[in-house]
């Protein structure tokens, strides 16, 4: 049986998101999408950017994995999928996004099943060799600070800069980061306090993205 839950949200939409932003769905079903924004976050159910934006149907193209990473640009072959990178590509080199935001959060399960070499889910181990990709990033972070953590953050925070440098890695992306038509940006979500981070690209440190947020810092 569907969910209930579903079924229940569905009817709600129907009743009240839907009839409010009827002309905007009609729009968006004949036209076309064209967002300007492409996020890149976590699957993490805690963590929708467009509940954190506060964004309307066809404003964001969203993109969710594991841990929020981006893997580097690879053309091996044919038999490999590469969904992140396919989604990429399309906001990209089809919609022609501005704006890429790599959206990380604390309390992230993933960074922590590899900071803790946590056991398999699976035989399989799908989220394994996926977290794999951040063994350097780990690396180069170096020795614990001897807090869990302050390490739990500091590895979340350094994966979010991975992100951003795997970006480049793909020519499409570096060739219009290069012309001034692409920008891309870093961002922190506080699951427990509501308070986005955003990183500066000058000084790579993040900093709340609004001042004297209501919500309290993590």
């Amino acid at each position: 049986m569907f969910p209930k839950r579903l079924t229940e949200g569905y009817q709600a939409f129907l009743q009240g998101r839907f009839p409010n932003e009827r002309s905007r769905y009609q729009a968006l079903g004949e036209t076309g999408q064209s967002p300007e924004i492409l996020v890149i976050g976590c699957c993490d159910s805690r963590v929708s950017p467009e509940v954190i934006f506060d964004a309307g149907p066809g404003e964001l193209f969203v993109i969710r994995n594991v841990a929020n990473l981006v893997p580097p640009c690879e053309t091996d072959s044919e038999s490999s999928y590469h969904g992140t990178s396919a989604a990429i590509e399309f906001a990209v080199n089809g919609l022609k996004v501005k704006h890429i935001v790599v959206l990380g959060h604390a309390s992230c399960g993933g960074i922590r099943s590899f900071y803790d070499d946590a056991e398999p889910l699976s035989k399989l181990d799908f989220i394994g060799k996926w977290m794999s990709q951040i063994s350097p990033v780990a690396e180069r972070l170096g020795p614990s600070t001897g807090d869990r953590d302050a390490d739990l953050k500091r590895l979340e925070l350094a994966v979010i800069e991975q992100s951003l440098s795997n970006l480049l890695t793909f020519p499409s992306i570096r060739r219009r980061v290069d012309a001034g038509e692409l920008q891309l940006h870093g961002s922190y979500f506080g699951v427990a306090t509501g308070v986005l981070f955003v990183r500066d690209p000058a000084t790579k440190q993040f900093a709340p993205c609004v001042e004297n947020p209501t919500a309290l810092k993590s």
